[in-house]
């Protein structure tokens, strides 16, 4: 399927990255505010920690992000070949929970995972061209 890479596949291909992003940062805030999963298990059982969780308006947002950006994903399939759709999504959802982790999540990013993210972002440039 060697289709032309327009302006639709990318914008599929930003819209997979923002939804994913937005689900990843939702869902592990959602599970810092619900707390540990064993001790709520442990206090109020299987049912309860699940009740907690689908209790949770982060968490059923945080899932409503990561279905929007796999529907995304398969508009972006049915456009475009996997080589090019799988990888450059993948990579750039790596850089913006990156900087999502650091600024919104206050998470401590390292100089590791800042190089690991400039090398995925060379990536994908070569990967467009």
């Amino acid at each position: 399927m060697s289709h032309t890479v327009g302006p639709s596949v990318w914008l599929m291909i930003a819209a997979i990255v923002v939804m994913a992003t937005a689900g990843d940062v939702l869902l592990a805030s959602a599970m810092r505010q619900i707390g540990d999963f064993d001790d709520i298990r442990a206090h109020a059982g299987l049912g309860g920690a699940v009740a907690a969780v689908l209790k949770n308006v982060r968490f059923l947002f945080g899932v409503l992000c990561m279905a929007v950006s796999f529907f995304s994903l398969l508009f972006a399939l049915s456009w475009a070949d996997v080589s090019l759709v799988a990888p450059a999504s993948a990579a750039l959802t790596f850089i913006t929970n990156a900087f999502a982790a650091k600024w919104i999540l206050k998470e401590n990013v390292d100089r590791r995972r800042w190089f690991a993210a400039v090398c995925v972002g060379a990536g994908v440039f070569f990967l467009a061209r």
